[in-house]
């Protein structure tokens, strides 16, 4: 454990998850907007930080007319792109800060959609009530049962509907979250699926994020009831040289540093 940012790997239980990522995202969400918020865009969708967009890789297929569910939209730049893209999208998110900033990049643009203060485990919405469901990095890695996410996010797509989602690649919990020459020595095991947790001194989590290695990933979307078309490992690209937190050109360049699931929901 790092005793300066007070880290650690832990079991966490769903309520204080919950209690930390939530007072986590309203707490950081100014800091977050001011340091990727240039990267992301007003009107955008940027998959990663390998900075892979929807516009080149068209993971969602045709979006004209649907109606698209962002899941853990933070700013919602994503669904602002959708809708210049014709189509119909609604955005949530658990966090009343991240809402906030979508609110504001709504001003900015002149592009507005609805917005919905949500938890991803109970979602607001009626069964088949979507065509397309998509989150980039949203979501998924900070509830303790994504299982159970994977399910509802199953439960309001229609026949056929596409869900689309990317996460931190499962290899990268093997190393430290350093962009540096640190990041490169393996010193966690793949296999153990011990939460990241940064807690105060009284050690009260602050900050969760899961681990799931790929294989746990495919059974839960098997088990959800989604089939697997596609898993994507954006590269790094030649000539971008920004750093996003342990995201860096050093590392991108050796090993994958996101996963894209493509997956949909069978007839």
């Amino acid at each position: 454990m790092d005793d300066d940012r007070r880290v650690t790997r832990r079991r966490v239980g769903d309520a204080e998850v919950r209690r930390a990522n939530r007072g986590w995202w309203d707490t950081d969400a100014d800091d977050y907007q001011a340091e990727h918020g240039a990267f992301l865009g007003d009107v955008d969708f940027v998959w990663c930080p390998e900075g892979l967009r929807e516009a080149d890789a068209r993971l969602l297929g045709d979006v004209v007319g649907r109606r698209i569910l962002e899941v853990g939209c933070g700013a919602a730049a994503a669904a602002r792109w959708l809708a210049t893209q014709g189509a119909r999208p609604v955005a949530f998110d658990l966090s009343a800060g991240m809402l906030r900033h979508a609110a504001q990049a709504a001003d900015r643009s002149g592009v507005r959609v609805p917005l919905v203060q949500a938890d991803a485990l109970a979602l607001p919405f009626a069964d088949e009530s979507f065509d397309t469901a998509c989150t980039a990095f949203g979501a998924i890695p900070f509830v303790d049962d994504s299982a159970a996410l994977l399910a509802e996010v199953h439960r309001v797509l229609r026949p056929s509907g596409r869900w689309v989602f990317s996460v931190t690649h499962p290899m990268r919990w093997i190393f430290l979250d350093d962009p540096g020459e640190g990041g490169l020595r393996a010193v966690h095991s793949y296999f153990d699926r011990s939460p990241y947790v940064e807690q105060d001194e009284s050690g009260v989590a602050t900050y969760v994020e899961q681990h799931r290695t790929l294989g746990d990933r495919i059974r839960e979307l098997v088990g959800a009831g989604f089939r697997l078309l596609d898993l994507v490992e954006p590269e790094w690209p030649e000539g971008h040289e920004g750093i996003w937190g342990q995201w860096s050109p050093l590392r991108g360049k050796l090993f994958p540093g996101t996963a894209i699931f493509v997956t949909e929901k069978p007839e």
